[in-house]
């Protein structure tokens, strides 16, 4: 071994802790969090955070450039990939009903290494989604006053052809961000009332639009005089799909709030599927109206709604259309922005982000230099940047995202249930199961059939089989995308790999479902494990890949940065140093956050170690996280669309009397 070299056995063993999990320990109090929300509010959370991001902002551009009236087919299969989506996040919301999200989830059911990814990829979801709301709300007010301040900037700025660039800098979009950023780092708020007067405008507004439209709607828009009802073809529909999933990305917002649902079992998973299938309604039916009232090659994207009806002689209506559009990117754009400081949060607490952004000022109560840095990066981008690349993006980072959460599942499903340390000695969830029903296991009733796996340890062969399964699913779909178009392959190549594929698919799935699974008789569980989450793994990666080149060599630029950045805030050379001793790299501290209220509530920034308040779990309220190795560490990603809170840190927690954001939850099991 070259001198300075770790040794191969420290090297595993700092590789095994990069995939510790984290677990949750069982709270000694009820959460600090009122449990308040109904049903109906957690539909109401989720349709308002989701309706209008497609209806409002994609039907022209997808209609016009990629599906033509086929965009309503574009909205359906986009429809079924979030609906997968949020079955998994129902389960997952369900065994951890805390205030969290895909992270949370991430680093409890996968491990630290892929919950940085998926945070880091939350991070840039929140900027580019900031940016591309802001480019909508510019273009919308631009066409309001008949194109003039594009006119203007035009006149006086000049214009650049620079592909996925904008033609002009956009200062109005630019200008937009820094309002609201500067509005949320001086510790604004949204009310609720204000929040729920929007979503009943929007809603309003919606209704309106899908009447009137059919009013109008005139069929011979979809002959084949005007181009036919799919004049891209299959792959236009299907790009189309792989865009119109930026419409149904809020939905996550009802997973985000379980913490507060009254009961999270029944009423998350509910709530999940019926927003998901009402803005899935609405989008189809508004973009079935918009083709049908004027010919989809005569829409302008940049306000296609309001454009089709100033076509057909009632502006008044267009008017309408551009209040709710308004209405509903003002709750959408602020949304993203109050969601980035607890993002930041959250991986600061664990060492994964660098603390100078997690510093929260006492007298603002949010992280001022996080929220004005990155509110300034979304300036910058949506100054610059085309609208169609910002979109493109972040649908490759929410279906990445989801493709993370349904794999999760998986691993979730036939993985042993840890003891919980609080639980009765008696209970059956704290003693070990026996090897016949231990998850992981292959089902005695094939033992005799398949022995070759009957040897493996539990979970041995589950693990293979999901790798294949994942590479599997990666290898049809890229054969069914560029086989034809773009490698060009023969018939004969074309069907061989089509069918070897399809096979490896099938059989990982196979062995997959030979195995034993968690059973929860009270909590929901997705139908049809493993299948559902391997169809939404197969059609996520299927969209993914119907997006540019350009979308994914940017997104591979920012997982590059992501990981070439110093891990847990220390550097490669102290990495190796702690593989060498066999330690965890960045072992999180039991002060490891850059902030905690004092008696008095002021705020200290960095502690020494074991010298602040933070040093000691305090009050029968205070609840903390666990990794598996015994590493106290609390990240949680929390949000409130009513306004910002302090998220809590390592075992620092902060004791409100009143309301607190991030009490953690128990150990997820069944």
């Amino acid at each position: 071994m070259a001198p300075g070299l770790p040794s191969t056995a420290s090297v595993a063993r700092f590789c095994q802790k990069l995939n510790r999990l984290k677990t949750l320990e069982e709270p000694t109090t009820e959460t600090s969090l009122r449990r308040h929300l109904t049903t109906l509010d957690l539909i109401l959370l989720g349709v308002g955070a989701t309706v209008g991001l497609g209806l409002y902002m994609l039907t022209g551009t997808v209609a016009k450039e990629m599906a033509g009236p086929a965009v309503l087919v574009s909205f359906g299969v986009a429809a079924m990939a979030s609906l997968l989506a949020a079955l998994c996040y129902a389960e997952l919301a369900a065994r951890v009903p805390r205030k969290g999200s895909s992270y949370l989830f991430t680093y409890v059911f996968m491990g630290e290494l892929w919950a940085f990814l998926v945070g880091w990829i939350l991070l840039i979801q929140c900027i580019v989604g900031a940016a591309a709301m802001a480019r909508f709300w510019s273009s919308y007010l631009d066409a309001i006053f008949s194109r003039s301040i594009s006119s203007f900037t035009k006149a006086h700025v000049g214009t650049w052809q620079v592909p996925y660039l904008a033609q002009y800098p956009d200062f109005l979009a630019a200008g937009i961000l820094l309002l609201a950023s500067a509005f949320v780092s001086c510790g604004g708020r949204v009310s609720s009332w204000l929040s729920h007067t929007f979503l009943a405008i929007s809603l309003a507004i919606i209704l309106f639009i899908i009447i009137l439209g059919f009013v109008l709607a005139h069929p011979h828009n979809w002959s084949a005089e005007e181009g036919g009802f799919a004049p891209f073809g299959f792959s236009g529909i299907m790009a189309g799909a792989a865009t119109c999933i930026y419409g149904f990305v809020g939905f996550v917002a009802v997973a985000v709030s379980s913490e507060e649902a009254q009961n999270p079992k029944r009423s998350v998973p509910m709530a999940l599927a019926i927003s998901v299938t009402l803005v899935a309604a609405a989008n189809i039916l508004a973009s079935t109206v918009l083709t049908l009232m004027v010919p989809w090659h005569s829409l302008d994207p940049d306000w296609a709604l309001p454009d089709a009806f100033h076509q057909r002689g009632y502006s008044w209506a267009a008017f309408i259309v551009v209040a709710g559009a308004i209405c509903a990117m003002n709750t959408v754009l602020l949304r993203y922005i109050f969601f980035l400081p607890h993002i930041i949060s959250a991986m600061a607490a664990d060492g994964l982000f660098f603390q100078v952004f997690a510093h929260v000022y006492s007298r603002m109560k949010v992280p001022v230099v996080g929220i004005l840095v990155f509110g300034f990066l979304m300036a910058f981008l949506a100054l610059l940047v085309e609208l169609e690349a910002l979109v493109q993006f972040r649908c490759i980072c929410a279906l990445l995202t989801y493709t993370f959460v349904a794999t999760s599942i998986i691993m979730l499903r036939f993985r042993k249930s840890p003891p919980a340390s609080s639980q009765d000695p008696g209970s059956p969830l704290g003693t070990e199961q026996t090897s016949a029903s231990e998850p992981g296991q292959l089902q005695p009733a094939l033992r005799p059939y398949l022995r070759f796996l009957d040897g493996c340890r539990p979970g041995a062969a589950v693990a293979w089989a999901l790798g294949v399964l994942v590479s599997s699913a990666i290898t049809l779909d890229c054969v069914l995308v560029f086989g034809d178009s773009v490698l060009h392959l023969p018939p004969w190549s074309y069907t061989l790999l089509l069918l070897l594929s399809s096979a490896t698919f099938l059989l990982s799935l196979l062995v997959l479902g030979a195995h034993q699974q968690q059973h929860c008789q009270d909590t929901f569980q997705v139908p049809m494990v493993p299948l559902t989450p391997a169809l939404s793994i197969l059609l996520n990666i299927f969209l993914m890949l119907q997006l540019s080149y350009v979308a994914w060599l940017s997104f591979s630029i920012w997982l590059l940065i992501g990981f070439c950045r110093p891990y847990r805030n220390h550097g490669v050379f102290w990495l190796r140093h702690q593989a060498e001793q066999g330690e965890p790299a960045g072992t999180a501290r039991a002060d490891g956050h850059t902030w905690q209220p004092g008696r008095d509530g002021a705020s200290h920034a960095n502690p020494q170690p074991g010298t602040g308040p933070g040093a000691r779990l305090h009050g029968a309220a205070c609840q903390s996280m666990r990794t598996t190795g015994g590493l106290l560490t609390v990240p949680h990603i929390l949000w409130r669309l009513e306004g910002l809170a302090a998220p809590l840190s390592g075992a620092a927690q902060v004791c409100r009397s009143s309301h607190a954001w991030g009490s953690s939850g128990p150990q997820p099991r069944c």
